[in-house]
């Protein structure tokens, strides 16, 4: 019996996700032929409306920054053994945590000590509403895909039922929160640019941006340079070879999974005090479970995340392009193209990598002899 070839590290995590991205554009190509539009025409005013102005690059990036959030909080679930699927709830509960935080002190505090804590506050109830599910499988044996699941209706639950009954303003037909001072508002990318000198449209885009590099870069220098990292690693291949090696495969859970709610709960910061100056409603408006597929397309990667968070955010702000460019091109379309990339670049990924790997095979397998001659 011959046993399976694996791609070189390069391919997969390079070579792979193009060749998926590529299948689902020829696909959702030709379904939008069939639906008697121009394909061409269709690319073109996506990749215009994304990336076409200094505006269309502001919202595509600041989509992404969201999607970097929760991308790289499924991922370092992943990297653990565990699939997260609770980043909604976690993103809630962040936005919650931000949005007490400003609500309490924000007209008491400067801004330079009101934007750590919102962080730090988004982060904690974040990783608070992850420890729950993570505790129950590591010392119950509950499975975290159903409790992660479950929680996401809670924080639902919990983030309605206290914008109605406890923090909604007064006098406000809305369910939401008064607005913060400013001292808990991050500064736009265009006032920040404006201060140097740099022309920049006014858009969602805010200083978090950074805040998802900052994210980024710990979340790789953590899996692949930090003994903690190493654990997890080793926890999510093999639990039972990480116990044998004296490591604590309960605690790693535990803390891969606190990690992964903290992330998520960033997604707090870039929405309620970057954007909306106040805590309200459906903010996350799906962002939690677009991060798995960003996380799956990116092959659980931060490098690879941070380009798939970039495409979500291009077929975001483009779809919303086309559907205004295009007559009888509805939203729905657009969401058709995004399911499309999802299938071929998250959901098939194994299966055209199979393909992949034993045409490498055949590949390797014919040079051996020659390099053999020539030794």
């Amino acid at each position: 019996m011959s046993t399976p070839q694996e791609l070189p590290r390069w391919m997969d995590l390079l070579v792979l996700p193009l060749l998926n991205l590529a299948l689902a554009l020829l696909v959702a190509g030709l379904v939008v032929l069939a639906a008697g539009f121009q394909p061409t025409q269709v690319l073109a005013l996506l990749v215009k409306g994304a990336f076409g102005s200094k505006a269309g690059i502001g919202y595509t990036l600041y989509y992404a920054t969201t999607f970097v959030f929760t991308g790289l909080a499924v991922a370092v679930a992943f990297h653990g053994g565990l699939f997260n699927i609770g980043g909604e709830g976690q993103a809630m509960m962040g936005g919650l945590g931000a949005g007490l935080a400003a609500l309490a002190w924000s007209a008491h505090l400067p801004a330079w000590a009101m934007l750590p804590v919102l962080v730090l506050a988004a982060a904690l109830f974040g990783l608070a509403w992850a420890a729950v599910p993570a505790a129950l499988q590591a010392w119950r044996g509950s499975h975290v895909v159903i409790t992660t699941i479950m929680f996401n209706f809670i924080a639902s639950a919990l983030l309605s039922y206290l914008l109605v009954h406890v923090l909604k303003e007064p006098g406000n037909m809305t369910p939401e929160s008064r607005a913060f001072a400013e001292s808990a508002r991050l500064p736009g990318v265009h006032e920040l640019l404006g201060a140097l000198g740099i022309e920049w449209p006014r858009t969602p885009l805010n200083a978090s941006v950074g805040l998802a590099v900052l994210a980024t870069l710990g979340v790789h220098l953590l899996l692949r340079h930090t003994r903690a990292g190493y654990a997890l690693r080793t926890v999510g291949f093999s639990p039972e070879a990480a116990r044998y090696a004296g490591m604590a495969p309960r605690r790693v859970v535990l803390g891969s999974m606190a990690l992964s709610g903290a992330l998520a709960g960033l997604v707090g910061v870039n929405e309620i005090a970057g954007v909306h100056g106040r805590l309200l409603l459906d903010f996350v408006a799906g962002a939690g479970f677009a991060g798995i597929a960003v996380s799956l397309i990116g092959r659980n990667h931060p490098a690879g995340i941070v380009l798939a968070s970039l495409l979500f955010g291009a077929l975001y702000q483009g779809g919303a392009e086309l559907a205004f460019e295009i007559p009888g091109f509805s939203r729905d379309m657009v969401f058709m193209l995004q399911g499309l990339i999802v299938l071929f670049a998250g959901a098939m990924a194994q299966v055209t990598a199979a393909w992949f790997a034993r045409g490498w095979a055949r590949r390797q397998r014919r040079r051996s002899p020659i390099a053999e001659a020539n030794a």
